[in-house]
């Protein structure tokens, strides 16, 4: 089971969701940070909080076949990552021409319409 956690200045208590990580590793789960890069990204905050995915904001992700700012933004986030064994997943990965681009970066998972449209849980 994944975790995700909306990466937004609203975590006020790293403590405690550092806590919170450190409980639910020890049954496996992993933990993602969501929409990284948007808003205030914390750098620092990420080596504190033993994440296992940073999921790119589709705001870097949208226009990265043609945005070279996005381009240098989101490869800072995947040297980043690797580093320290963190894999990254691109949100809205809608074209071949951006999936070719997040293939070329070295990102290491890809979510969106371009891969698959959203389908409902059929229990």
């Amino acid at each position: 089971m994944t975790f995700e956690i909306l990466e937004s200045e609203g975590i006020e208590n790293y403590a405690e969701v550092s806590q919170f990580i450190k409980n639910v590793k020890e049954y496996g789960c992993k933990i993602a940070i969501d929409d990284f890069g948007s808003g205030y990204s914390n750098f620092a905050h990420i080596l504190d909080l033993d994440v296992d995915y940073l999921k790119i904001d589709a705001s870097l992700i949208k226009n990265l076949d043609t945005d070279k700012n996005s381009q240098m933004v989101v490869e800072t986030i995947v040297g980043f990552a690797k580093k320290l064994g963190i894999k990254t997943i691109a949100e809205f990965v809608h074209s071949k021409e951006v999936f070719d681009k997040v293939v070329e970066m070295g990102i290491d998972y890809s979510q969106g319409y371009y891969i698959s449209e959203p389908k409902p849980n059929i229990s």
